[in-house]
This record gives C-alpha cells, structure tokens and sequence, in this order.
C-alpha cells in the first residue's frame, strides 16, 4: 500500500522558494569567494613583490660588493612571521646567501629560475607547500624572485627569492568566508521570512476560496467570499460569488415554484372539496332560506320567533358568503386589466371602512408621495386586497388608534415598483406567525375563516407583485406591497 504525503499549497510554495534561494545564494556565495580569493591572491602576489625588491635596494650596496656576511646579516633581519626565507643568488644563477631556515632544502633552492632576458619588470610567482623539519607542520608559501640590476647596468647582477607565509592570506579568505556565511545565513532568513509573507499572501486568498467554495457545495449559496484582491484569485473570487448568487436566486425562484405548485395542488384539492361542499350545501341551505323568508312574512309569529329566524337567516347568509368566498379563491379567475392610479384605488377602499373608523376614533394617516406612475391592475380585486388588510388594521388597534398610509415608488429597471407600506399601532403580529399568516384557513380571530390575506397574497402574485410582513419598531403591524409599474408588465 502507497502512501502519499500530502503537503500544503503554502508548505510546498516554501520549500521551493527556500531550496531555490539556497541555490542561488550559494552560487553567489561561490563566485564571490573565487573573486575574493583571487584578489587577495593578487594583493599577497603585489605585496611579495614589493618585499623582495625592498630587500634587494637595502641589501645592493654589499651584494655588488660581494659582501657575503654584511648580506647575511641583512637578510637575518628581514626575518618574520610573513617572510620564512630569503635566497640571494649571483649573475650565474648559483646560490650567494640564504638564511638558515632554506639550508635544510639546499637541494631544491641551489639554483634561480629566472631567464637570461629578465628585466626590472620581471618576476617569478609560485605557490609551495613545504613540510618544516623543526615543527613537522606544513607551510604554505608564496615564493617569489625579482632580479637584481645595479645602476645603468644592462646586466643581471642575480636575483633574490623570497618564502612569503601565505597564512594571512588564509586568515583573510577564512574570515571573507565567514562574514559570506553570515550574509548568507541573513539573506536566507530574511528570504524565507520573505517567502513566507508571500506564500501567506498567496495561499490566504485560495484557503478562503476552499472554504468557500466548500460552503456552496455544502449548499449555503449566501456564503460570499470575501477576496477583493484585483488579481487572478480575485477575479475567480468575484466569478464564485457571482455563481453563488445566480445559484441562489435559482434555489429560489425553484423553491418560489415549488411553492406555487404546492399551492396549486393545495386550491385543486380545495377546489374540488369546495365544488362538493356547495353542491351538499347550497341546495338545502337554499330551501331553508326560502323557507325561512316565508315564515317571516306570515303574521301568525310572535317577536320572540321573529327574533330567532332572523339570526338563522343571518347564519345562512353567513355560510352562503364562506362557500362563495371559498369558491372565489379556489377558481383561477381572469384579471380584467387597466390602467389606475394606485391613491385612487387605496382612497376607495378607505372610504368603505372610513364609517367603522369613525366610530371607533381610528386615526388614517396618509403620506402619499408625489408624481407616483399608473399601474396596470384589475382595479376591483386590489380594492378588496386593501380593504382586507385595512379591515385587519382596523381590527387590530384600541379606541383611539392610528393607521398609517404610505405610498412611494423604487427605482428599478423597466419602470420600478410602486412600494405601498400600511402601519397600524395595534397588538401587532407575532414573529411566530409571520410566515404563516397568508396560509388559507389561518386566522387568530376567533370569528375568522382564514381566507382574507390568503386571497389578497393570490391577487398579488397573479399581478407580479409581492406581499410580506415588515419588521417595525415598536408596537402593531406593517404590510409591505410592492406592486410592479406598468413598464414592467
């Protein structure tokens, strides 16, 4: 069985910056080096050649002279920790004088190396290691041999070579090495400090847009993220919230269909329920109605049989209007459209409850925006949909109440809608019940039948518009009806 290691976005963007900012450091490191160490090879090249020819002026004098102990005792002298040796050779190439150290290594040193056309500018260079007999430690030199010319003389009057100690030069490479390891220690952490801002700036954005692309599978299509980088993940962020919000709608409007279906079946079901109702119902309840009429124009009943015919006569009336109504709501009617004012329509209804109003000191505020558009609308039905909800308003408040009227239009493509808000200060609407008050046969009144907001929901809808409860401070109720302009027909 296989086993893969999974490693994150962010993990493997960091390993490659650091392995890549290992490499290129290091190849700088190298090149830097191999130039430091050349040019503090040249300059311990530069500073030999300048030691030797310095021993060769302090020492001219004796060596034309050929003064073999004042040479000595000279090149004696210019013993140090930098100079190991120092080797005096005549015009014929042949060893003159040396310190003490090189008469160990009299066979290699018996000789200079340099040519017969050696001139002033002329000079031998060669690295050396020599093992110290005294010591037993290796050395590492740079020999070095200028030639010797006496005044104008044209002729090679010998050559000295020196051993220059090469552990300064050693020194200085080690510590050019070390201050390029701290630099190149710093350059790392600083480059994965770098990286690792960079990787978090980079994997941040795609870590939300995992989460939230996990969310809209999960079907939480509200789920926005939030990327407002204006780079390649921002755009594929804007294009997710883009789909989220197209998906969203399409749940809804989905679930909006499914919930007219429901309905649909709901009113098929309802309506045959209704047509058998009305067919066992009005047939008899039409006899004992006329039956009822003839009793109460015969003279032979007394007040009290007066009285009690006529509440069975207004229970009838009763029952003939619910199975009228019911009848009304579960039958797809046709909208007999036209153009109105939408104040005209609304003032219409206000009247035919202004005398129920009056009596119970109800207050109707009106605030009725101006230069509000005509609506194309069956007129008759949108007045029973106000007068139904203004009814309920009316209902709803105290002696001494207010309603409130408001009427105002939103902006919109193909026209807006007109927004019509009515407010009343009663015992208001309990968040438990707002989403079923429009349900058919639901009603908290105890005379109620449940068909009044249910009716005026349908007629709504079947203009386009919409009916919801709105949230509203403080006491009693408010319906929000949005009912769209005729440019939107």
């Amino acid at each position: 069985m296989k086993l893969k290691l999974r490693m994150s976005l962010q993990k493997k963007f960091m390993l490659w910056i650091i392995v890549l900012l290992t490499a290129m450091v290091a190849l700088i490191f190298f090149f830097i080096e191999q130039r430091e160490r050349v040019a503090i090879f040249e300059e311990q090249k530069s500073k030999g050649v300048l030691i030797a020819k310095n021993i060769v002026q302090l020492n001219l004098q004796p060596f034309i002279q050929w003064d073999e102990e004042g040479v000595q005792r000279n090149i004696d002298e210019q013993i140090n920790e930098d100079v190991v040796y120092v080797i005096f050779y005549n015009r014929y190439n042949n060893l003159f004088v040396a310190t003490s150290f090189i008469k160990d290594y009299e066979e290699s040193y018996q000789y200079s190396r340099l040519g017969e056309d050696a001139d002033e500018d002329t000079f031998l260079c060669e690295k050396k290691d020599l093992l110290d007999k005294h010591s037993g430690q290796i050395l590492r030199l740079l020999e070095i041999e200028v030639p010797i010319f006496a005044g104008d003389s044209p002729s090679r009057w010998g050559s000295v070579m020196i051993g220059l100690s090469l552990e300064e030069m050693r020194a200085e490479i080690r510590q050019t090495r070390l201050i390029l390891f701290l630099i190149h220690g710093i350059g790392l952490l600083i480059g994965i400090g770098g990286a690792s801002l960079l990787a978090r700036r980079i994997t941040d954005p795609i870590k939300k847009l995992v989460e939230g692309t996990v969310k809209i599978s999960k079907g939480d299509f509200s789920q926005e993220i939030p990327i407002p980088s204006q780079d390649e993940i921002g755009n594929l962020a804007q294009s997710f919230n883009e789909m989220s919000h197209q998906l969203l709608l399409t749940r809804e409007r989905m679930e909006e269909a499914h919930r007219k279906l429901i309905q649909a079946e709901k009113l098929a079901s309802i309506g045959r329920l209704a047509a058998g109702i009305a067919h066992e119902i009005r047939n008899p309840l039409t006899s004992v109605k006329l039956n009822i009429q003839k009793l109460l124009q015969s003279n032979q009943l007394d007040e009290i049989e007066e009285e009690h015919l006529s509440l069975s006569q207004k229970g009838i009336s009763q029952m003939e209007k619910f199975v009228k109504e019911l009848l009304s709501f579960t039958r797809g009617t046709e909208l007999n459209l036209e153009r109105f004012s939408i104040e005209e329509i609304i003032d219409e209804a206000a009247k035919m409850i202004a005398e129920s109003l009056e009596l119970k000191k109800v207050t109707l505020e009106k605030n009725f925006a101006e230069g509000l558009p005509q609506v194309l609308v069956d007129g008759d039905k949108f007045r029973q949909v106000f007068l139904n909800i203004l009814r309920n308003a009316y209902e709803a408040v105290e002696e001494g109440g207010k309603i409130n009227l408001s009427l105002s239009h939103l902006d919109g493509d193909s026209g807006g809608k007109i927004r019509v808000l009515i407010s009343d200060n009663g015992c208001g609407i309990p968040e438990r019940d707002r989403e079923v008050i429009f349900e058919l046969f639901y009603t908290t009144k105890s005379s109620g039948i449940g068909l009044g907001l249910a009716n005026a929901r349908k007629i709504i809808e079947e203009h386009k518009g919409s009916i919801r409860v709105k949230d509203k401070k403080g006491k009693g109720a408010s319906f929000e009806i949005l009912i769209p302009c005729e440019g939107e027909k």
